[in-house]
């Protein structure tokens, strides 16, 4: 999945001095609290964090009213930073025929509406369930319950809630795309099959109503030929 990155860090975290005891320990805390949290100076919401290296002896007091220290350490952070046109990946939660609801890595929603789900998916009730199924691949069906893959149209860094789409032809149901990739990648070369499929159709079916068909003219002509060799032998 998209949106997703590891970032490295140096941070100081300046601590109370009634901390100085246990700095370790109100480090952690510190880095705690910018867990599911969108920070503007990393550019993401810290969903981890790994702590590289941590210099109690570097620790510098402030001047001030209270004078609280800073420590430097080195941090390998896990942040989540969707971005337009990014392909998330979640669970969907909700669904009727004005949106499909989706939950993305367990705390941020999502929201696809009507307007951005493509027309090839078709609101319906199917065994008593509401789902949204593709007119031209039975088999591919969204419901609650279904991980979905879809695109960012926007993020709500405030809220943590995005904004998808369905527009595009390689979002959709994870488990049916993974299985027919080959009609994602190569949709032309599918196309074209159908269509020769189509032909030949038309050809038996031309040769059942009684009329010529170019099969029938191909054979007579060396039906013709034949008799012509065994005339003149």
């Amino acid at each position: 999945m998209e949106g997703l990155k590891v970032s490295n860090a140096n941070l100081t975290v300046y601590l109370h001095p009634s901390k100085s005891r246990d700095a370790s320990e109100a480090i952690l805390r510190e880095l705690s609290s910018l867990l599911f949290t969108f920070s503007e100076a990393l550019d993401g919401v810290v969903l981890a964090y790994d702590i590289n290296s941590l210099d109690n002896k570097a620790a510098k007091i402030l001047s001030g009213v209270i004078p609280y220290f800073g420590v430097p350490l080195s941090v390998d952070l896990l942040l989540f930073s969707p971005k337009p046109d990014m392909l998330l990946e979640g669970k969907v939660v909700k669904l009727s025929q004005e949106s499909i609801h989706v939950v993305v890595l367990g705390f941020s929603s999502a929201i696809i509406t009507v307007k951005d789900i493509r027309e090839d998916f078709v609101y319906k009730t199917k065994h008593e369930q509401d789902v949204y199924a593709s007119k031209s691949h039975k088999r591919h069906v969204i419901k609650v319950g279904t991980m979905i893959r879809f695109s960012v149209k926007s993020f709500d860094e405030e809220i943590l809630h995005i904004y998808g789409s369905l527009m595009p032809d390689h979002t959709g149901s994870i488990h049916w795309l993974e299985k027919h990739s080959e009609l994602i990648s190569h949709p032309n070369k599918i196309a074209k099959k159908r269509e020769s499929e189509g032909e030949l159709t038309t050809v038996k079916q031309d040769t059942i109503d009684g009329k010529i068909s170019p099969l029938d003219s191909a054979q007579k002509i060396k039906r013709s030929k034949k008799q012509k060799i065994q005339e003149e032998s």
